[in-house]
């Protein structure tokens, strides 16, 4: 199911998260973690809103650990992004403590933050994205002593069929560390931002076009799965980079997006699909570019999408009609019986 209709006959059953004692896992130690903090507080105040018992833990402190084994709260709603948080390996810790959490499991998260295997999963299910080369660090300095220009701007350009090329760490979110390049200059200056919070980038073409994002709901096994109104992210500099995320008025978003209603099916289909085949649970939310065809070509999927007063999955669910304490009531509902 794509399109938001008849959401009363899609939202999961209510539940009474009145009596829950429910800890809000945020901050860590990702490069994410200020916008980790502001999910975490805009999720807190949802839950209050909700009746909930509220505790706030910031997992950047290991002993929020001992803290989880003494409070046994009923759910863990996870407001961590990037590296620890999004990755499997809070969702790792959390299964083994046997404390149910919000969003994707161990697999799906591990899949997803990893962006080269998950466009390897997504070329597998003929969903289409960017033509993409990994480049490790081991793999660069080899061929740099070596003379080689395995990894030359000009030689990745060739193969990539595009003078202009994106660079991005291969295991960040949030638009982290990401350049767009169209000399052999800024390319390495791109490849060296990515590859020190990363141990690989990976160098893509860039698609020229329109920027949208697809948030969807519901469970990878779920019929009742479904994609939110659209959004279209237009910067008003440069392209959306991190700072551009979160930088306030440098950027303009406009949803439901103005598209055709096929183009619009076409991405929902896309991101739901990519929900699926990487196994997603509760919500996630896809990126998508828009080539000058109508085309549309899947980036990624964030797995713990931000939660922030700003952020795009609200943005989204209010254009739904779903306002933020119903939307933390379906991820929560999706937590319980996943």
């Amino acid at each position: 199911m794509t399109g938001t209709t008849d959401r009363a006959a899609k939202s999961p059953q209510a539940i009474d998260i009145s009596s829950m004692t429910i800890v809000v896992l945020q901050g860590g130690v990702s490069a994410e973690r200020e916008v980790s903090l502001r999910s975490g507080h805009n999720i807190a105040q949802g839950l209050n809103e909700l009746g909930a018992s509220v505790v706030v833990m910031d997992a950047a402190d290991l002993s929020f650990i001992e803290k989880l084994r003494t409070a046994k709260p009923d759910l863990v709603f996870n407001a961590l992004h990037g590296k620890f948080g999004e990755d499997g390996t809070i969702q790792g810790l959390l299964e083994i403590l046997g404390i149910p959490y919000t969003g994707s499991g161990v697999l799906a998260s591990s899949l997803a933050m990893n962006k080269q295997v998950s466009k390897d999963i997504f070329a597998e299910a003929n969903l289409t994205t960017p033509k993409g080369v990994l480049v490790s660090k081991d793999e660069l300095r080899i061929c740099d002593q070596e003379g080689a220009g395995t990894y030359s701007y000009a030689t990745l350009a060739e193969k990539l069929g595009t003078r202009d090329l994106v660079v991005k760490p291969n295991g960040e979110g949030s638009s982290v560390g990401v350049s767009l390049v169209s000399n052999e200059e800024d390319f390495r200056a791109g490849l060296e931002q990515a590859l020190s919070t990363d141990s690989s980038a990976l160098v893509e073409e860039c698609i020229p076009g329109r920027e949208l994002t697809v948030a969807v709901l519901g469970d990878a096994t779920s019929e009742e799965t479904f994609a939110l109104p659209i959004i279209e992210i237009i910067p008003k500099t440069e392209f959306y980079h991190y700072e551009n995320k979160y930088a306030a008025g440098a950027t303009d978003f406009t949803v439901p997006a103005d598209l055709d209603q096929s183009i619009t099916d076409a991405c929902q289909q896309l991101a739901v699909a990519a929900h699926k085949v990487l196994g997603c649970q509760g919500y996630s939310r896809s990126d998508i570019r828009l080539n000058n065809d109508g085309a549309p070509y899947l980036l990624e999927t964030n797995t713990l999408p931000g939660l922030t007063e700003g952020s795009l999955l609200p943005r989204a669910a209010a254009a739904a009609d779903i306002k933020l304490p119903e939307l933390l009531s379906q991820i929560i509902k999706h937590a319980l019986t996943k």
